[in-house]
């Protein structure tokens, strides 16, 4: 295959949004894309229709017909390679479709294919690693098991600790204020927010649980704390699998570093490139090229 006359697409598909970019052979940029919730676990159907949207808003921008690219999809929710083959079976309109878990993807992008290993930090959580060749996942589990110290696991504990409050059974703070501001102030609200609430929904109140630790509030800090926590735990895990490196990414990857154990702190280091990237290096390795352009 020619490089310069080769067309790369990658997606970034996870709970919250789907990142799409489009690179030729050469790694030059040709165009971005952002769309809605690409988990394919969660919607199967909806996730191939926003993935192809996305794909396709790319595409016009380029100037290109999606059938000329090579796609590579790194999407939240493929635990096994059923979900992946469901992917390509899904005669989706590429030249090509490589499909795999967003954290591999991430991973990837990160280390430009070397071994390391990174901890998701985002509306979801999971640890991933490359070591030797053999993948290690840690977490990863959905909002449903697991998800632990995610941005959906603490705007949910942050929801649970203001109904607590609204009984009595918990101090009230400035957090909890801020929470019933935007979910209700009565039972028959909070119960009917919480009925259609969804992981990117209580993902949407980190921020200001974030916002409250550093302001010392107490509810606040007791959920960073914990959830922290379970983030280096994530990490601990990656290191005794045989990673050295580790990268922390994901929406929370910036406010997380202070709250983190020390040897997991001090094993971070800056991505390489990001998961959209990671995803476009997935789709050249199927192509016979090298993952990294020159």
């Amino acid at each position: 295959m020619s490089r310069g006359h080769s067309y790369f697409l990658g997606i970034d598909g996870g709970g919250s949004k789907c990142r799409a970019r489009i690179r030729d052979g050469d790694g030059a940029l040709l165009a971005e894309a952002l769309g809605g919730s690409s988990n394919i676990y969660q919607d199967f159907d909806g996730a191939l229709a926003s993935i192809l949207a996305t794909a396709r808003e790319a595409a016009g921008k380029a100037g290109l017909d999606t059938r000329e690219i090579h796609a590579g999809l790194g999407l939240a929710g493929i635990v096994t390679s059923v979900g992946a083959e469901r992917i390509t079976q899904a005669g989706l309109p590429f030249a090509s479709v490589t499909a795999d878990n967003d954290a591999y993807a991430a991973c990837i992008g990160a280390f430009s294919g070397a071994d390391g290993g990174m901890v998701i930090a985002g509306t979801g959580s999971i640890g991933y690693a490359l070591v030797g060749g053999e993948r290690h996942m840690v977490g990863g589990w959905g909002f449903q098991l697991g998800d632990h110290g995610s941005g959906a696991w603490v705007g949910h504990h942050a929801v649970r600790r203001a109904a607590l409050a609204m009984d009595g059974l918990l101090q009230p703070t400035m957090l909890i204020e801020e929470i019933l501001k935007r979910v209700g102030r009565t039972r028959q609200e909070v119960s009917r927010w919480s009925e259609t609430a969804t992981p990117r929904d209580y993902a949407s109140f980190a921020p200001v649980v974030f916002e409250m630790a550093s302001r010392a509030d107490v509810q606040g800090m007791m959920i960073v704390i914990e959830g922290a926590a379970a983030i280096s735990k994530l990490g601990h895990a990656l290191l005794a699998r045989g990673a050295k490196r580790l990268c922390l990414l994901g929406g929370l990857s910036y406010v997380y570093p202070p709250y983190l154990d020390a040897d997991v702190r001090g094993s971070l280091v800056a991505p390489e490139a990001d998961a959209i990237d990671g995803a476009i290096m997935m789709a050249r390795r199927s192509q016979g090229l090298p993952e990294r352009w020159a």
